[in-house]
């Protein structure tokens, strides 16, 4: 690929996985984080200490909304391509601190798209997310649908972003692919999501806790089928686009389980609870657009990803 390519949350689970293939693809990265304390910062230094040893990477810590590292970072690197991926995770903690989430999601976004603007940059790779779908009553979710009903405060910042790329564009002729990633999982996955939560309990016999009646399904996406298709995004960004990335095989939660069970041979413990507030019932993506517009075709099903992240689990814990 040969290219520059700056990557925002670049030591989270998505980031330090897509900045290990681009360095092995021959490009040169470089990386921004500030380690958000949403998960420990050990975690976050593991993932990005191999790549950190690679003489085409580099990186800086600090955070999106400061607008004057962020143009010494561009000013700096004069990257080809900028791949913002940082932002506060997670639907249910967003509920109790949509200030924040608003802040960092959306005024971070902004910081970006104004600093490109005056630096002359033109290309960037946002990410979105399916939880901007909400409680969509038609399936498979296509990017034509209406998504002016978010459900969690989290949903809300990543349309509003999508919203933001769009007028950057509109008025500044940026070449910009907002990407909805659906329910990314594999090694390195954030502690709080529920594969990794419901692999720990498991493993240690202990209860697992399950909202709702085990019938909500998510539309489960490998972390190497994600990371290609950021690549062919990065390869073909121009215009502005809204692309879903996902498997497109929903997975029922009862269903998950039971897989885990099955490749861990162990017996889950199951506690159910009432379904929580902002949670949606199920993720489905309709990915034709993807296939036609990237060449993405997901290749990684639910059962050997799992494999691999129960393998990846048991060697690092």
């Amino acid at each position: 690929m040969n290219k520059r390519i700056l990557i925002t949350g670049v030591a989270g689970f998505i980031g330090s996985s897509l900045a290990d293939n681009l360095i092995r693809n021959n490009c040169i990265v470089f990386g921004i984080d500030n380690f958000d304390p949403f998960y420990e910062r050990s975690v976050k230094e593991k993932n990005i200490a191999d790549v950190s040893k690679q003489p085409g990477f580099s990186f800086q810590e600090g955070d999106i909304r400061d607008s004057h590292f962020i143009e010494r970072c561009i000013l700096e690197f004069r990257p080809d391509v900028i791949v913002h991926l940082a932002a506060k995770a997670g639907v249910r903690p967003s509920i109790k601190d949509p200030a924040t989430y608003y802040d960092v999601n959306v005024a971070g976004t902004l910081t970006i798209l104004e600093v490109m603007k005056k630096n002359s940059i033109k290309k960037m790779i946002f990410a979105s997310s399916s939880s901007v779908y909400g409680n969509n009553e038609k399936v498979p979710f296509s990017e034509k649908d209406n998504v002016d009903y978010p459900i969690s405060p989290y949903a809300a910042t990543k349309k509003a972003g999508e919203l933001l790329c769009h007028t950057f564009h509109h008025l500044y002729e940026m070449d910009i692919f907002c990407l909805r990633f659906f329910t990314v999982y594999g090694p390195r996955q954030r502690p709080d999501l529920a594969i990794y939560k419901f692999t720990r309990a498991i493993m240690k016999e202990e209860p697992l806790t399950l909202y709702g009646d085990g019938t909500s399904s998510r539309d489960y996406t490998y972390i190497d089928d994600i990371v290609h298709g950021i690549k062919l995004a990065i390869s073909r960004v121009r215009g502005f686009e809204v692309i879903n990335l996902g498997d497109s095989e929903p997975v029922s939660l009862g269903e998950l389980v039971r897989l885990l069970e099955k490749i861990t041979c162990r017996k889950a413990v199951r506690h159910y609870l009432p379904a929580q507030e902002g949670d949606v019932f199920r993720t489905y993506a309709d990915i034709r657009k993807a296939g036609k517009m990237l060449n993405y075709k997901p290749a990684t099903n639910i059962e050997s990803g799992i494999a691999r992240f129960v393998e990846w689990f048991r060697e690092n814990n």
